[in-house]
């Protein structure tokens, strides 16, 4: 399903898209696990089914490799299964039954049962730099389905051909696994995108994207007359900070290392490492340029990429003080594509801290910056005063040092970030139960995750019943538990030993 009609009749068809994810809700929210499981497996399936069709127009709108994209597009079908057997474990739904107890150390307590409750429709917007994991049937759009939600997606202008195919496959296999018909819809327009943000329909949204029209879509499904959770994923720069002792021991692979992590995708993910915090006297230079100097040149993701990130390399160079270790290219191809190569320059840690947002702010691509900080730095604070929210940190440590100098700035950096890496680079995101692909302000609009199972509990809430026959209950919190999901049950009495 597509919304693309002229601005005139838009109300028309943002309200059928609406409407029908409505509808859909009813049926989807009751749908058993085993049902719903089954359908995200099949949805995986049509995928691997149709793989190289689907890897190919991905490399001719995206022009991302195709290994890349084989590894994507696998990573996407795993997030469909690995949410199949959220969905078939239960315990995302947190049961929790309370037997009626005449003895409750505070008086009387009635019959309670709480449960999660899926929210209603998800309005997905789909990320540019990952057309198959953060785009149509991605992990937002895999989360929300086996919550018991329907989705829409707002397809990526940068891979309109891919969304729609993708669409076309995953909702036929949807449809045929026995799920309603509109579990999964496609919009394409901007308007349509935003017109959904604040229809009464949509019950909650989640983004992957730049900050500015993150903030200015978060707004608006805050200024609704009914607000609804907005999960923006708005951009990241994922300091790293190295010690002299592991620089010392392993300077030559952590420095590779950080190359191979700044020019991966051609610097195109939310993960990359944005700055290299080094002790003063650190000899990079050498290191650094000749594992840039062996990067091949690969296309941005497209022309209003390519423009950002022109325009960003242009302001930082400019600063003052702002000294080039490694000068990469920019091409220009004939359809306005850019073609570039890494660059990474190096500044003081005083220079960075008085040019502000010029310096500090996110460049999406290739780019770098190396910071090095005199001996008696304290590092937390820093991290607090110039990079205070991230999806990452990471931080290099020698051998040994893990004692309490340590252990409080492994503390106060995970104030600043959702994942916490000791050794390691950020680019690496494990699709597996305990990620945390999510962070404090500016990363995240709400402090969630878009990875991982956690995933799912954006879109659920709590809800509870009070001394409800059972023939009303929905059948987690009947007695005979038809769907077999774990619970937790305080028993009457208990609290009379608390």
């Amino acid at each position: 399903m597509t919304a693309t009609a002229a601005p005139e009749h838009l109300d028309r068809t943002v309200d059928d898209v609406a409407r029908r994810a409505r509808e859909t809700f009813d049926g989807l929210s009751r749908t058993a696990p085993g049902a719903r499981a089954a359908a995200l497996r099949d949805a995986a399936a049509a995928l691997a089914d149709h793989a190289d069709e689907l890897v190919a127009i991905a490399q001719s709108e995206t022009g991302l490799a195709e290994a890349r994209l084989r590894g994507e597009l696998k990573r996407t079908q795993v997030q469909l299964r690995l949410f199949a057997h959220v969905v078939t474990d239960g315990a995302y739904l947190d049961v929790r039954l309370d037997e009626a107890d005449s003895d409750f150390v505070l008086g009387p307590r009635p019959d309670l049962r709480r449960t999660l409750w899926p929210v209603g429709p998800v309005l997905n917007f789909a990320a540019s730099n990952f057309p198959f994991a953060f785009s149509v049937a991605g992990g937002d759009t895999a989360a929300a389905l086996a919550a018991g939600c329907p989705v829409i997606v707002k397809a990526h202008p940068g891979h309109p051909r891919l969304s729609v195919r993708v669409a076309e496959l995953v909702s036929a296999a949807l449809t045929e696994a026995g799920l309603p018909e509109f579990a999964l819809q496609l919009v394409t327009s901007q308007d349509a995108g935003v017109a959904l943000v604040e229809h009464p329909a949509v019950r909650a949204a989640a983004f992957t994207g730049s900050q500015r029209v993150g903030q200015l879509l978060a707004a608006r499904a805050a200024g609704r007359p009914e607000p609804i959770p907005f999960f923006g994923e708005l951009g990241s720069v994922n300091p790293v900070l190295a010690s002299a002792a592991a620089l010392r021991e392993r300077g030559s692979e952590l420095l590779d290392g950080y190359v191979a992590s700044v020019s991966g995708s051609a610097g195109q993910l939310c993960t990359k490492p944005g700055f290299l915090l080094v002790p003063e006297g650190t000899r990079y230079d050498d290191a650094v340029a000749a594992a840039a100097a062996r990067v091949p040149e690969h296309r941005l993701l497209n022309p209003s990429i390519a423009d950002g990130y022109e325009r960003r390399v242009a302001e930082v160079l400019g600063v003052d003080g702002v000294r080039v270790v490694h000068g990469g290219g920019f091409r220009r191809a004939a359809d306005g594509q850019a073609l570039v190569t890494p660059t990474l320059v190096a500044v003081p840690l005083d220079l960075l801290r008085s040019a502000g947002s010029v310096l500090l702010d996110e460049v999406f691509g290739p780019f770098s910056v190396i910071v090095e900080y005199p001996a008696e730095a304290d590092l937390g604070a820093a991290v607090a005063e110039l990079f205070p929210g991230n999806l990452t940190l990471t931080l290099h440590l020698g051998d040994g040092e893990t004692g309490e100098e340590q252990g409080a700035l492994v503390t106060r950096l995970a104030r600043h970030a959702g994942r916490v890496l000791l050794g390691g680079w950020p680019t690496g995101v494990a699709v597996t139960p305990a990620m945390q692909h999510g962070g404090p302000w500016p990363a995240t609009t709400t402090d969630g995750t878009s990875v991982g199972t956690a995933a799912i509990g954006r879109f659920l809430r709590g809800v509870a019943f009070q001394d409800a026959p059972q023939e009303l209950l929905p059948p987690p919190l009947r007695d005979d538990n038809t769907w077999d999901v774990p619970r937790t049950i305080a028993t009457r009495g208990e609290s009379l030993g608390w």
